[in-house]
């Protein structure tokens, strides 16, 4: 247990404490805000929906010109000012009373918020050997579980309450725990800056559209967007169905929700031990594909039947859910990684990163259209899509062969993922030398 929650000394410890931090003030942030924007600001709820969707979209596409400011400006630095951004952006809406500055302050959260994730993968790729990221992510998948599970608690004692105070007072602690992040980052050592390309060449001339430009890269985050649309499964496709389709208790939803979040604390360091290459990624997202289509057809069978065997299958189907989540998701991060050139791993990781937010806003459509609307057909062609998705990813990363390779041999320069037509004229690229290891 303490393996999992605990990375090792020096930049991956401090990477953790600080994903801890941010995580218990977004725990708390997640279970509060659609009731403060309601009740507190005065919003119709489909005011708040549309607000938010508008400020994620936003946030999917900030995130790469963002990430491209890690690499050309400082991924500490950018983290640092992208941490205290999105406090200050969660302060505003303390005050804010009326739906455009509602909307503004959410625009500048979710845009804050994405480059935040890209500059700190950016920081990981600068400061830990590249054998050891997907298992340093697992760390801190499971240190922000812990950090959500923390800050939930104390914004479900604010609902408890139910009064004006206890609501500002958690988005006080949500503003607290970016400050907080902010400090921790400042503790970590900086890392080389990638010089942007010379004013000649073809990069320089394409920048503009950067990693839209490497097919291959768009196709694995796409592929990863479908693979994602079950991030909606417990909060939302899950309780409907439960209340809809099946006769299990209501008490049942928490307690998958638990489950889920405990599973991924203890386990997620273990699933991602044998990922350590784009060949083991891949096996990886495939095997996770059967099991989540396992699970689909277990969840299917609790409609219809009395509480307890209904209860019995939807436990097992979560169970196979959370071995599947693990599984695509440190095969996924490695790939994120391996397949995105070492000059521009912020760029890249903003991009990628855009999978989540699409996730999150289709998602709820998807799950709910499939699931409650077509009954067991619907979890069985969720499951089909996810394992036509998983098996895609194999031959998508492994395209042009860098991703065939054996893990071992893999030593990936600042322009081993450059396409033919994305080198450098006359002559090579200035790089920016190798990034600092640094392990106390």
């Amino acid at each position: 247990m303490t393996n999992s929650l605990v990375p090792p000394r020096g930049p991956q410890r401090v990477l953790a404490v600080a994903q801890l931090t941010n995580a218990v003030g977004d725990g708390a942030f997640l279970v509060t805000s659609a009731l403060y924007f309601t009740y507190v600001v005065g919003l119709a709820p489909a005011r708040v929906g549309l607000g938010l969707t508008l400020a994620w979209a936003l946030g999917a596409v900030a995130g790469v010109p963002l990430g491209r400011l890690a690499d050309r400006r400082g991924a500490r630095g950018t983290a640092v000012l992208l941490a205290v951004v999105a406090g200050l952006a969660v302060a505003a809406f303390l005050f804010v009373r009326g739906f455009v500055p509602f909307v503004m302050a959410a625009c500048v959260y979710a845009a804050a918020q994405s480059g935040l994730a890209a500059a700190r993968q950016t920081l990981l790729a600068g400061l830990v050997p590249a054998g050891e990221r997907t298992g340093l992510l697992a760390h801190l998948q499971s240190a922000f579980n812990a950090g959500l599970a923390v800050g939930a608690g104390l914004g479900g004692l604010a609902l408890q309450a139910g009064t004006r105070g206890a609501y500002l007072g958690v988005f006080a602690l949500d503003v607290v725990s970016f400050a907080v992040c902010a400090g921790v980052l400042l503790r970590l050592p900086s890392v080389a800056r990638t010089p942007a390309p010379r004013a000649g060449s073809r990069k320089r001339q394409h920048g503009g559209l950067g990693v839209v430009r490497d097919r291959r890269y768009v196709a694995v985050t796409l592929l990863n967007t479908v693979l994602l649309l079950r991030m909606p499964l417990l909060s939302l496709a899950l309780p409907l169905w439960i209340a809809e389709r099946t006769d299990a208790p209501a008490w049942l939803v928490s307690a998958l929700f638990v489950l889920n979040t405990g599973a991924v604390m203890l386990f997620q360091v273990r699933m991602a031990r044998g990922v350590t290459g784009p060949a083991s990624a891949t096996r990886a997202v495939r095997r996770s594909g059967w099991v989540m289509l396992a699970a689909c057809g277990v969840f299917a069978l609790s409609a219809g039947g009395s509480a307890w065997p209904a209860a019995g299958a939807l436990v097992v189907g979560a169970v196979l859910q959370v071995v599947a989540e693990m599984g695509q998701s440190a095969g996924s991060w490695q790939l994120s990684f391996d397949l995105a050139p070492a000059d521009r791993v912020g760029e890249y990781q903003g991009f990628f990163g855009t999978g989540v937010t699409v996730a999150r806003t289709l998602g709820p459509l998807v799950l709910t259209t499939l699931l409650l609307g077509w009954g067991t057909a619907g979890w069985l062609l969720l499951g089909g899509a996810t394992l036509v998705a998983s098996y895609a990813m194999g031959p998508v990363a492994g395209r042009g062969g860098a991703a065939s390779r054996p893990e071992a041999d893999r030593q990936p320069g600042a322009d081993e993922q450059l396409g033919a037509d994305e080198q450098p004229d006359g002559g090579p690229e200035p790089q920016a030398g190798p990034r600092p290891v640094l392990v106390n």
